[in-house]
């Protein structure tokens, strides 16, 4: 008797519903920004996070094999609380620290991690933790391994949240969590109505900044400091795995909250720590982060011109001011036949379907970079309505 049968027959029915993923081998183009090598075809990659086109920074690559040189180690070969916390984490935490305005900040070796640590360790059984229903996986299996009530809020509806709060009062501990930016519409948190509603009900405010910071505030700190609410969001976290162009995550707050996590967070107790190395790169790359401000600027004006340019062709285009472009195609199918037609058409771009998104709603996510230029986009666009007329999505 085969034990394992099950699964062939769990695979064959999502094959069905055109809902299996598979893993494609792909490389990056040496030669032109913002494209990547797949199959042997160079494609315009508009399937990245890499936000600032930071990720083949030369500058960072050095700082990473400088840390290398210096023996440093491959490995941290031990969790940071043994042997494994090396001098280039204390660096980048204090310059984390700083950028926030924050009093301290704790590095995870990624943003999965750091969102199940962190919410595992504020909250528990008699607890109750409100999150968007948009919020991100890693927010939903933080809030599930807690054990804390998992309460879902209507997507940015803050008057929904409020009639939830209202009913919460039997629980001991209060925390509201949310994306800043939603990283498959692309849309942004009311973040002042959801700081007005912390003060109200004396709850926590955690912020996952994963898809913000870089793009968004005066020196990329995130949409908490474009917004000027950075003061009240008790917890942020952001990734280095995006606009940073390197691997990684933080925790960032008061002193009090950091000293918890490294005695709670179990990902960061029982993990071995990120190599020395990346932590080099991490701290190159803030360095860049704070300082590109044409970069940001230019990626700005390319999202708005970009997203425009489809909406105008008649494309369900939904809304925001963010990289993310996500285009509704409906159907699973759907979706795969335009991502097809856009690999004929020389661009890469995912089909998100369910259960990262709700059926229905399977859509492609175009995802900007400031690598991408002006005329690559433009020309870009009109492929994008071809091969979506090509796959009966537009008539």
């Amino acid at each position: 008797m085969n034990t394992m049968s099950w699964i062939d027959n769990e695979l064959r029915a999502l094959e069905d519903e055109s809902l299996e993923r598979t893993l494609a081998d792909t490389g990056v183009s040496r030669s032109l920004p913002g494209h990547l090598m797949r199959g042997g075809q160079t494609l315009l990659d508009l399937t990245s996070n890499d936000y600032l086109g930071l990720s083949r920074h030369p500058d960072i690559a050095e700082a990473m094999r400088g840390a290398l040189r210096a023996k440093c180690g491959s490995g941290a070969a031990a969790s940071r609380l043994l042997t494994g916390n090396r001098p280039p984490y204390s660096e980048l935490e204090a310059e984390l620290a700083a950028w926030q305005k924050k009093e301290a900040s704790l590095v995870f070796a990624n943003g999965y991690m750091a969102n199940l640590g962190t919410i595992r360790a504020l909250v528990g059984r008699g607890d109750a933790v409100f999150s968007d229903r948009l919020n991100h996986a890693s927010i939903t299996d933080g809030i599930i391994l807690s054990r804390a009530g998992h309460v879902r809020y209507r997507h940015n509806d803050v008057e929904h949240l409020e009639h939830l709060l209202k009913k919460s009062d039997k629980a001991r501990r209060r925390l509201i969590v949310t994306d800043s930016i939603f990283s498959m519409d692309g849309d942004s948190a009311p973040l002042h109505k959801l700081v007005e509603l912390k003060h109200n009900y004396g709850a926590m405010l955690m912020v996952d900044e994963a898809h913000a910071e870089g793009v968004y505030g005066p020196s990329g700190e995130g949409l908490c400091h474009a917004m000027d609410v950075h003061r009240e969001a008790d917890v942020i976290m952001g990734t280095f795995s995006k606009a940073f162009g390197v691997y990684g995550a933080h925790i960032t707050g008061s002193r009090t909250l950091i000293r918890w996590l490294v005695n709670k967070a179990r990902p960061l107790v029982y993990s071995t720590a990120l190599p020395p190395s990346v932590a080099a790169g991490i701290f190159r790359a803030l360095g860049i982060v704070q300082t590109a401000h044409d970069r940001r600027n230019h990626l700005q004006e390319i999202s708005g011109r970009f997203r425009q340019k489809l909406a105008q062709a008649g494309l369900s285009v939904m809304p925001g001011d963010s990289p993310i472009v996500p285009v509704i195609a409906g159907s699973s199918r759907d979706s795969l036949r335009l991502c097809e037609a856009l690999e004929r058409h020389g661009i890469a771009a995912p089909a998100i379907r369910p259960p990262t998104v709700p059926a229905g709603s399977a859509r492609v996510r175009f995802s900007l970079s400031a690598a991408h230029s002006d005329a690559v986009l433009d020309k870009a666009a009109e492929s994008i309505v071809s091969a979506a007329e090509e796959a009966g999505i537009l008539a």
